[in-house]
């Protein structure tokens, strides 16, 4: 390969043209004033300029332009109720290397902008506009180029570029990409589809003398030959205990569990996000067994109270209530189940928050910042350990789409340090736990649409109760 493949695809993939007008026109009623910038994603070298990693567009200008290729960028001038795409059509040379496109006055069309200009001409647009005193609202960038070219079209110096981010924009943002339209929702629908595919291969793939890398590198496939690509790098690890953890050289060993969490992006980029945990000798320990239902109980629990209006923060509470009434009954906790989760003492086994927004971003819009998203003036984060980590906290809504991934782990550094500092001495037993050292972790993941009435499990159920889980592993 001597040139970059970007623009050799098809690249109408996109809602109809309305929606993308509809939501426009939204945000200039949201603004009020001003100018909206988004910028496009630029194409990532891995070594060298035309060698780049896979292009993934900037999912808000995704949302609000759809064209999804590198060397874009958009404005909403609410003030003059125009929208304006820019960009540059491709010269000879780039039809020779990538493949010709249709012409940007086009493919603008299909998301309902008709005024197109040189991206060169996107500097005196806003210069204009700023000596005029408009306001120029941007996002705060997470890739250094863009940080690079808003220093240069808006006169910013780097270290103050995320400072002048606009707050107006963010919550308008994330008001609107929050609530999911029926055809958002397909979309996530057709990325559970090729999840469901991945995570019922890796189960069949389970069996003791297997890499990780060799069922990774598998269901990796299964994404990109069903039209899309992983939404989030694979987290499939016999050390589930460690919550990301991407490494996938270990050999599977009997008497262990293969965490696998793991998802795939639509075309069009909207997510799945699905976590299973699976016995490598194909049938669960009653060890193994007496956890697992514990976290699938605190799961269907927690799904069951979903509902609008419902502040997902108190879903987190019956998960972690769930949890710590197993682990009592197991003689791991002691004492008063509500005083150990208002102490905090459950956390040393699950460290972190029920589930996080979904759409277009595996983890919907953390780009703009988390407390934007799952927070509010209604709903402020806690300080303390594991619940500090809840990522939606804030009442649902119809339409809102969530994980809802509760998980017991137990790690070994995590619990030194706490029985080093005596924590928590009234509601944990620690010589039990040192029994549990070497177990690992087990975390179970769907995905939730939040409805009118109450709430809907998204896409074919994949096998989720121990019986289910071992009539499929190990029968590749």
């Amino acid at each position: 390969m001597n040139k970059s493949d970007k623009f050799n695809k098809e690249i109408v993939i996109m809602f109809d043209s309305k929606i993308y007008a509809q939501r426009r026109n939204k945000l200039k009623k949201q603004l009020k004033s001003g100018i909206a910038l988004f910028l496009g994603n630029e194409e990532s070298p891995m070594n060298y300029r035309d060698n780049p990693f896979h292009f993934r567009q900037d999912s808000s200008f995704l949302y609000f332009f759809g064209l999804d290729s590198p060397g874009l960028a958009g404005i909403v001038d609410v003030d003059e109720e125009k929208d304006i795409i820019f960009g540059n059509d491709l010269d000879v040379e780039d039809i020779i290397w990538m493949g010709d496109l249709p012409k940007l006055k086009d493919r603008a069309l299909e998301a309902g902008v008709s005024h197109t200009l040189p991206y060169n001409e996107l500097d005196k647009i806003l210069k204009t506009a700023i000596s005029k005193g408009k306001k120029i609202h941007f996002l705060p960038p997470y890739r250094m180029e863009n940080t690079t070219k808003l220093c240069r079209l808006l006169g910013l110096c780097e270290s103050m570029v995320k400072t002048y981010a606009s707050e107006e924009l963010i919550k308008a943002v994330v008001e609107q990409r929050s609530i999911k339209i029926k055809a958002e929702i397909d979309e996530i629908e057709k990325a559970h589809s090729i999840a469901y595919e991945m995570h019922t291969t890796a189960m069949k793939m389970t069996k003791p003398g297997i890499y990780e890398y060799e069922i990774a590198g598998r269901i990796e496939g299964i994404a990109a030959a069903m039209g899309g690509m992983i939404s989030f790098p694979i987290i499939l690890t016999i050390n589930g205990q460690t919550l990301h953890n991407h490494y996938h050289g270990n050999k599977l060993v009997a008497g262990r569990l293969l965490v696998n969490d793991s998802g795939a992006e639509t075309a069009m980029h909207y997510a799945s996000d699905i976590t299973r945990t699976i016995p490598v000798s194909g049938k669960f320990t009653s060890k193994q067994k007496d956890i697992y239902n514990i976290v699938l109980d605190a799961q269907e629990s927690a799904i069951k109270a979903i509902k609008p209006g419902y502040k997902n923060k108190n879903t987190h509470f019956v998960a972690v209530k769930k949890i710590a009434k197993g682990l009592t009954g197991l003689g791991l906790m002691k004492g008063n189940t509500d005083e150990a989760v208002k102490a905090g003492a459950h956390a040393l086994f699950m460290p972190h928050g029920l589930g996080h927004m979904m759409g277009l971003d595996v983890h919907d819009m953390e780009d703009v910042g988390e407390n934007y998203v799952g927070y509010d003036e209604k709903t402020k984060r806690s300080d303390q350990f594991g619940l500090a980590y809840l990522r939606m906290a804030k009442e649902l809504e119809p339409g809102h789409v969530l994980t809802v991934e509760p998980g017991i782990y137990f790690i070994p550094a995590l619990i030194d340090k706490w029985k080093k500092e005596k924590k928590h001495l009234n509601f944990i037993n620690y010589n039990k736990v040192d029994q549990y050292r070497d177990f690992g972790g087990i975390r179970i993941e769907d995905n939730v649409v939040v409805t009118k009435t109450g709430y809907r499990v998204i896409g074919k159920t994949i096998p989720k109760t121990t019986d289910d889980i071992e009539a499929i592993t190990g029968t590749y």
